[in-house]
């Protein structure tokens, strides 16, 4: 898919990445009726005890929450970093005993890697300090235990959250999606090529090592990207291979490889796993350019991923993915404590672990009836 390049979404995508994003996009906001983003047989209904009639609304209640706590933040970090170097620590010792020791704590230290980039993606929305300096030191530092380089990521990510949704700029930070007019204008080559990537099997399985040692080395439209992103790719990729290397001359590439590759592989199958489940569900939001709306592709677009709370606490509460749409300037902790004081921001898509399953093959957005539909589907109704 060729994505058009627009100094525009660089302006906004650049905006996006401080705490008063909540006033960036006022210029187009309408007025709505949350009650309507998503139809009551879409989801489970809550109901909301007070109702919004302007989206600007939404962005005041989220301003007290965008002020990073400092003695929070450095908590987080601590409490991430030290058990994840114990974690990889007692990988390395457990390799004398059985190799499925190693892989049950190769487990728990990809947790441990979801729950650090998560620290990397709140410094790369200037949300985690108050001090951009301190956002982006810690987050280049943790870079080099998810290998994502930061400068490039941060980037990139700030064009998704500029574009969510808008059918004329796809394929930023997110999985490709076809409509049914374009799928059926292919030739057998490329809807092959399409139904394989979008094939769950594909991306969750080979993905992983593709995301890992092909989209993180390099940069795709250089249009896009600043000469300090540039760099940061192959700074990032000297490191991951004198890294590599370094370990292996240290306690032997083996011994390296078997605790190092099962989790950079864990930990890249549930991020594409998350990101793919944000986003990509059967009543979600597309629109042309035209029509596209910055508050009602958060909303609508982003599903809230209810998980237990353990996994809620090593995912770092991307869970609420709609309120993290519309203001990424507010640091992860309090995600969950806005969720639960406004009401608000309960009537939107829910989606549990297993119902998370039946997403899965949903691949194609159909334009008339404003829904992601299977590729069975599409054969049923279009071919």
């Amino acid at each position: 898919m060729t994505v058009r390049s627009y100094s525009s979404t660089l302006g906004q995508a650049d905006r996006l990445n401080i705490s008063s994003s909540f006033s960036v996009f006022t210029a187009r906001t309408r007025t709505i009726n949350t009650e309507v983003i998503v139809k009551p047989r879409e989801r489970k209904q809550k109901s909301a005890l007070r109702q919004i009639n302007n989206e600007q609304d939404l962005f005041q209640i989220l301003k007290p929450y965008t002020v990073p706590s400092v003695k929070v933040s450095l908590w987080q970090t601590f409490n991430t970093f030290i058990p994840l170097l114990a974690t990889y620590y007692l990988m390395y010792l457990s390799l004398s005993q059985t190799y499925w020791l190693t892989l049950g704590l190769g487990v728990l230290a990809a947790l441990f890697t979801v729950r650090l980039f998560i620290i990397q993606h709140d410094c790369g929305h200037m949300s985690f300090f108050p001090s951009r300096k301190w956002n982006d030191r810690l987050g280049y530092i943790c870079s080099f235990f998810t290998m994502v380089p930061y400068y490039y990521w941060k980037r990139q990510h700030a064009l998704h959250h500029a574009s969510n949704g808008n059918l004329d700029h796809r394929g930023i930070g997110d999985m490709d999606v076809y409509t049914v007019d374009e799928y059926l204008a292919m030739n057998k080559w490329e809807r092959l090529r399409y139904r394989l990537y979008r094939n769950p099997l594909v991306f969750l399985l080979i993905g992983p090592w593709v995301l890992l040692f092909y989209v993180n080395r390099h940069w795709t439209d250089p249009k896009q990207y600043s000469p300090r992103d540039k760099r940061n790719v192959v700074i990032s990729n000297i490191t991951m291979a004198v890294t590599f290397v370094g370990l292996s001359w240290l306690i032997g590439p083996v011994a390296f490889l078997k605790i190092a590759l099962p989790v950079l592989y864990i930990a890249a199958g549930a991020g594409i796993w998350l990101f793919y489940i944000q986003h990509q569900f059967e009543h979600t939001y597309w629109k042309p350019d035209a029509e596209w709306n910055f508050v009602r592709a958060a909303m609508q677009g982003s599903s809230f991923y209810k998980l237990p709370k353990i996994l809620q606490w090593f995912t770092g509460n991307i869970g609420f993915h709609h309120i993290h749409h519309l203001t990424p300037g507010i640091p992860n902790y309090r995600l969950e404590k806005i969720y639960n004081e406004n009401p608000e921001f309960h009537d939107v898509f829910e989606v549990t672990i297993l119902s998370s399953l039946k997403t899965m093959f949903l691949s194609v957005w159909d334009v008339k009836q404003q829904r992601l539909i299977s590729f069975k589907e599409l054969k049923q109704k279009y071919a």
